[in-house]
């Protein structure tokens, strides 16, 4: 057997075509390439195929190119002992893969010419792509940005995630309300994803710990686990643009290490049989559990520590590959921390080097505090993890002795700085006294970290100056800004193609890679024909979200209208319920007056609300409510409509970022981290009316004051109003506008058949108003007069979104990485070189060594 495997390799290796076709890119090669993949892959021809199948097709085709450079990116790692970052993120938000792959491999045209010619459409194929939803919104969305561009950028680099086999669910409107149906991403295959159950790891969860003294004299613990999960390994391919490089991101999937209980079967517990299947399939069913519940939360804090404890085993693999100890993994191993979900890896690796490699606590910690960098992404101090002690001792034993310990010389450090500010311990301390002990995750990861860093100017000065100030007065030296990005890659190049083939044909292509080109776009304002292109482009952007929004919405939008949009994830601070108060102000205006002249608006938002928020929810049942009556009304005569997106998701974002007139970014001052939705608009030439909050403070200082709406309180103003007393009913009883909007809401108009259906919102705002909607309200419907006016005056309009785009550069994803790269991971891009891959040449070597031995 072994003499003929020889033989067929050998065969194999000596005939060009048969190697070549899996990674040639040429259009012979290419067409070859899907029909064979139809045949032998979907097990179909031209005659019984689905539009599935010729995706399908394509897909393995695309994917099949992106190996060879994925595997010669690897070896060029290896070969250089190429320092890499590890990026450990519960989100990865990454959109539809085949139409960024083509993107990225520069084959978008070719392929869809291709597919033309055989009487098939890209554009049709590419809408057969399941969205993998793995994650929530911007955080996870800002996790796949960053992997674009590291690969683009040529940074060796991995991404850690967890494969949810349900991601974040499929929201349907029914009677105006959010019902959530399972999102089933994987039913069809994935033709992206490859499974590598020879890396998979053991995951120990509960049980008790064992303490004892080593043959040396150490003393050293041993965990008796309760429970052990498999996890195995999926691979995808992550592309750069214009670059031969190919990184990896590596997602966890949950399996039991004893999937069946033959003995609990024989005893006719057939329950019993399965529950360890269950148990352990369960940590990576669902993209987080409804935390609302104790089982939820110890759900949750499993799904966090197993792919953390997955990744970190991986990671130690990787290094003992090609060195002797784990002495140096901090100088090669650079590990980010998305925010605070993957916080517990700091004691995980503290574990993995005391109790499974035998290193003593200080070498252990030196390692660990080098090796990590916590970004953080809130400033809602309840979005800060916390874990009650009894809850995470239950399930993670070790752990919490490691917690502990970490705890008791932090704090003796804090006491030889401070001494007797006992205040300042306390507020410090990893564990929160009170009458449940809570883990204070957010704490751990600053202590843990070498660098800490917030994602926006502003937001980094508040963690410095209030949320995270004491670790700032301990640790200053810690603390930086890395201000987000987006990828232009996604976002214009393929959201956007009308616009980025106008932009490519006057700067050439070098913007794509280098997005402070698009400064160059300025010379063009004064240009009549530009600016003519520039608005027929926004007007075919606008019929494509016009012809979605008939097809799933059966809403007639008019075209000529202001698409006023607000896209992102459903939350009180964000505050679409203030962009609603606007439209019923509008809407009383004209039943108060029918003939008055009003700017004619399309008010479309989009964005899931978490399955246990009530207020969110409420507000979108709300927004549709009053879409039934505006949409409905005569008087109204088209003035006015609003539209609710269903199922926001981003590939649907990639048409309305490129239909949008006016960017809603109306969060109140100091909630905001950054927001990347606010790039994405101004980088497809929208406006922007904004607060002066997350990275709208850095978007207005880049394009300008007088291509900016801004409006409402500053942080400091926020804040001294809450200081001082805010009263909210007093800004109710001095507005007669404001009032006749509450009262339209309160007493029923938009839900006749259940008229106190809405007065939970009135009375959240006139007698609390966390979010402090009623003190903006008149700067808010003043400002939106000042957008009206402005969008009369078309050909001003036009040169404002010219210079948006124009003055976005900064706000690429590239630039925020290479931030990253210099000043807090150290790492230096390493060139893939395919020229010397001997794939390239036929030169295979084989996986077994067949010249001098056998296999037997």
């Amino acid at each position: 057997m072994s003499e003929s495997f020889e033989h067929d390799y050998r065969r194999l290796a000596s005939e060009d075509m048969q190697l070549k076709e899996s990674t040639n890119l040429s259009r012979e090669a290419l067409k070859r390439a899907f029909t064979e993949n139809l045949y032998h892959i979907q097990g179909k021809d031209e005659y019984f195929a689905t539009l599935h199948d010729y995706y399908m097709a394509v897909a393995h085709s695309i994917r099949d190119r992106l190996t060879q450079r994925r595997i010669q990116t690897a070896k060029t790692y290896v070969q250089q002992d190429a320092k890499t970052v590890y990026y450990l993120s519960a989100e990865f938000l990454m959109g539809r893969h085949l139409g960024n792959s083509l993107i990225n491999l520069g084959l978008y045209e070719q392929v869809r010419q291709i597919l033309h010619e055989s009487g098939l459409e890209l554009d049709n194929l590419l809408e057969r792509e399941r969205e993998p939803g793995l994650g929530n919104g911007g955080l996870g969305r800002l996790a796949a940005c960053f992997l674009d561009s590291l690969a683009t950028l040529e940074i060796p680099a991995v991404g850690y995630g967890i494969r949810y086999e349900f991601g974040i669910f499929e929201q349907a409107i029914q009677n105006g309300w959010q019902r959530e149906i399972p999102d089933k991403w994987l039913s069809f295959g994935n033709p992206w994803e490859i499974p590598r159950p020879d890396y998979r790891v053991a995951v120990k969860l509960g049980g008790h710990t064992e303490h004892y003294t080593d043959a040396q004299g150490h003393y050293r613990v041993r965990w008796i686990e309760g429970q052990t999960v498999l996890g195995i390994p999926y691979d995808t391919p992550v592309p750069g643009y214009d670059t031969n490089t190919v990184n990896t991101l590596r997602l966890w999937k949950a399996e039991a290490s004893e999937e069946f209980n033959f003995q609990a079967f024989d005893a006719g517990d057939y329950f019993g049989a399965v529950a360890n299947k269950m148990f352990s399939e369960n940590i990576s069913k669902v993209l987080y559990p409804n935390d609302n519940t104790i089982q939820g939360r110890e759900l949750r804090l499993e799904q966090q520590y197993f792919f953390v404890s997955c990744s970190l085993q991986d990671i130690i693999r990787l290094h003992l590959r090609t060195h002797e100890s784990l002495d140096n993994l901090h100088e090669k191993a650079a590990l980010q921390l998305n925010d605070t979900h993957p916080a517990i890896a700091i004691a995980e690796l503290m574990r993995l080097l005391i109790d499974e490699h035998q290193m003593t606590w200080e070498q252990a910690w030196h390692i660990t505090q080098n090796a990590f960098a916590y970004t953080n992404h809130t400033l809602l101090p309840e979005a800060l993890e916390r874990w009650s002690v009894s809850l995470f001792g239950r399930i993670l034993p070790r752990h919490l002795e490691i917690i502990y310990e970490i705890n008791y010389r932090f704090l003796n450090y804090v006491y030889t700085r401070y001494p007797g500010e006992f205040d300042r311990i306390t507020r410090l301390s990893l564990i929160e006294e009170g009458h449940e002990k809570q883990v204070r995750m957010a704490h751990l990861a600053c202590v843990g970290s070498h660098a800490i860093n917030g994602v926006a100017a502003l937001h980094t000065e508040l963690l410095k100056n209030v949320l995270l100030r004491d670790f700032y007065d301990l640790f200053p030296e810690k603390f930086s800004n890395k201000t987000n990005g987006v990828t232009p890659r996604r976002w214009l190049l393929l959201g956007n193609p009308r616009l980025a083939n106008l932009i490519t044909e006057k700067l050439g292509t070098n913007w794509i890679r280098n997005l402070e080109d698009l400064k160059q776009l300025e010379a063009y304002v004064d240009d009549a024909d530009f600016r003519d292109r520039w608005w027929q482009i926004k007007l075919a952007n606008k019929q494509d979200l016009v012809n979605y929004i008939q097809q799933h919405h059966g809403v007639e939008v008019n075209i000529n209208s202001l698409f006023d949009i607000q896209v992102k994830r459903m939350h009180e601070y964000k505050r679409q319920l203030l962009n609603v108060l606007h439209i019923i102000t509008l809407y009383n205006r004209i039943k108060r007056h029918p003939k008055i002249e009003i700017l004619p608006r399309t008010f479309i938002f989009g964005g899931k609300a978490a399955p246990g928020y009530y207020m969110a929810k409420l507000i979108i049942k709300l927004i549709n409510s009053v879409a039934d009556v505006v949409n409905r009304d005569p008087d109204v005569q088209g003035r006015l409509k609003v539209v609710f997106l269903t199922n926001y998701s981003v590939s649907l974002g990639q048409r309305v970022y490129a239909a949008a007139d006016l960017s809603e970014q109306i969060s109140t001052a100091g909630k905001e981290a950054s927001g990347t939705g606010n790039m994405k608009f101004a980088m497809n030439g929208a406006l922007t009316i904004g607060t002066l909050d997350g990275a709208n403070v850095e978007i207005l200082q880049e394009v300008g004051a007088d291509n900016f709406f801004l409006f409402g309180l500053t942080v400091d103003e926020v804040s001294a109003l809450k200081a001082s007393g805010y009263h909210p009913q007093h800004y109710y009883k001095t507005n007669r506008e404001l009032q006749e909007v509450l009262q339209y809401i309160a007493h029923g108009y938009f839900s006749p058949e259940d008229p106190n259906l809405f007065r939970p919102i009135v009375n959240s705002l006139l007698h609390h108003d966390e979010y402090m909607l009623m003190a903006d309200y008149q700067s808010y419907i003043d400002c939106q007069e000042q957008v009206s006016q402005a969008y009369r005056d078309r050909e001003n309009w036009i040169r404002m979104s010219i210079l948006n785009t124009a003055r976005t550069g900064t706000f690429s994803s590239d630039r925020t990485i290479k931030e990253y790269c210099e000043e807090i991971w150290r790492v230096k891009p390493v060139k893939v070189d395919m020229n010397s891959c001997e794939n390239a040449e036929l030169k295979v070597q084989p996986a077994f060594q067949l010249s001098d031995r056998k296999i037997n």
